[in-house]
């Protein structure tokens, strides 16, 4: 392994902690994309802090679990462009390199993302 075997670390919303290196490439987390999760997650951090103060005040629990809804479907939009832009960048990348271990990691990571 070279000296760009830089690591990286990924905490999980379980909490759990993943480890791993992208090999000899040590490609940097660029992504096309980056702006664009970064607005999206923006605004579920605002939509979230809204359902909230809805729950604060005592709004009705359907107009809570709708909201909540919501938020649930542009999380998970929100994980399917990050996936797509990493299997983009990141994978084909590994798949030049013959990084293993990065395609162990996606998988775990679409497993995680489809639970």
């Amino acid at each position: 392994m070279g000296e760009n075997n830089e690591t990286h670390v990924h905490v999980l919303d379980d909490g759990t902690v993943i480890e791993h290196t992208h090999g000899e490439h040590g490609h940097a987390h660029s992504h096309a994309h980056t702006k664009a999760v970064l607005n999206r997650l923006s605004r579920a951090i605002g939509h979230m802090e809204s359902i909230k103060r809805m729950v604060e005040s005592g709004r009705d629990c359907s107009e809570v679990l709708i909201q909540l809804s919501a938020v649930k479907s542009a999380i998970n939009n929100t994980g399917k462009i990050i996936l797509q832009d990493h299997i983009e960048h990141c994978i084909v990348d590994a798949v030049e390199h013959g990084d293993k271990d990065a395609l162990k990691e996606l998988e775990k990571a679409i497993d995680r993302f489809m639970k």
